[in-house]
Formats: structure tokens, sequence, C-alpha cells
């Protein structure tokens, strides 16, 4: 089974878990890290997840994936915060995170930089744009970005 499948398909099994909670889904994401495999479930609530929660949802999701046994490899299964500095990934991600400062990584420059901070502004399916300090707006092809994460704000 491929990796966008498997994380597809947890993310099926662990939505009524959240729902249920009052938790939301951040990410899921299978990788393998040196000889081990890792699930992952990022999951955030109002006011924030605490480890209680990471271990109730962990325990439910444990039970429905040796239920339904849909990965063949051995795996570790880890269920966290997203962090404060998470990276956004999806639509949903940049949706809710419209005013919120971000830090924003190309593959190769664009606008004359390669790296840049500010309030993310708006998105589209082709571009994202964010108002660095100075106020000017800058917009940047989603292509050529390599990573967008909440920068830490007092």
């Amino acid at each position: 089974m491929k990796k966008a499948d498997i994380e597809k398909k947890t993310e099926e099994l662990v939505m009524p878990i959240l729902e249920a909670g009052g938790y939301e889904l951040w990410d899921t994401e299978y990788v393998k890290e040196g000889s081990d495999f890792y699930l992952r479930v990022y999951a955030d609530k109002e006011g924030g997840i605490t480890i209680d929660d990471c271990v109730t949802i962990s325990r439910a999701l444990e039970a429905k994936l040796d239920e339904d046994d849909f990965i063949e490899e051995a795996y570790i299964l880890e269920v966290s915060s997203p962090g404060l500095t998470r990276r956004l990934k999806k639509d949903r991600d940049f949706e809710r995170c419209i005013g919120r400062l971000v830090q924003v990584r190309l593959y190769k420059k664009e606008n004359e930089v390669k790296e840049m901070i500010g309030r993310l502004d708006s998105f589209d399916d082709k571009s994202l744009t964010i108002v660095p300090e100075d106020g000017e707006k800058m917009s940047f092809s989603r292509e050529n970005i390599s990573m967008v994460r909440l920068e830490f704000e007092d």
C-alpha cells in the first residue's frame, strides 16, 4: 500500500475518534526513519492538546488499526500535538492561519528572496501571499514553496 493511501485510510479511521472528543486533525504521516516505520497523527483542540488527550486518541486509534490491519510493515504509532511552529501543508491549514505570522522557504529565489517571514494574507491554488514587517505584500508560487511553518509569537 502506498504512503498516501496509508495516510488517507488512517485519517478515515481517526476522524470519528477526534470528532467525538472535540479534537481536530492537523496532519497524518507515514514515514520510514532508519529501519523503523512511523505512523504519526497530529491532533489539536481549542486551548491545546495534552498528553492525556494523545493517550486517549492513541488507544482508540490503535484498536481500529489492529481491527482493520491494512499496514503490511511493522510500525510505531505516535499521536502528538503539531507544535507551536507547525508546518502548514494543506489548504485547510492555510485557511485557519490567515493573519498569523509564518515562515516561507522556497526551493529557488523568487522576488529576490529564498526565505521570508510575514503575516499570511491569502492563498489560492497557484500562490501564497504574505505581508512582511515592511508592509509590502509578496506572493510566491506554491510549486516553488518547500515549506511553510507558523512562527512563534509572544
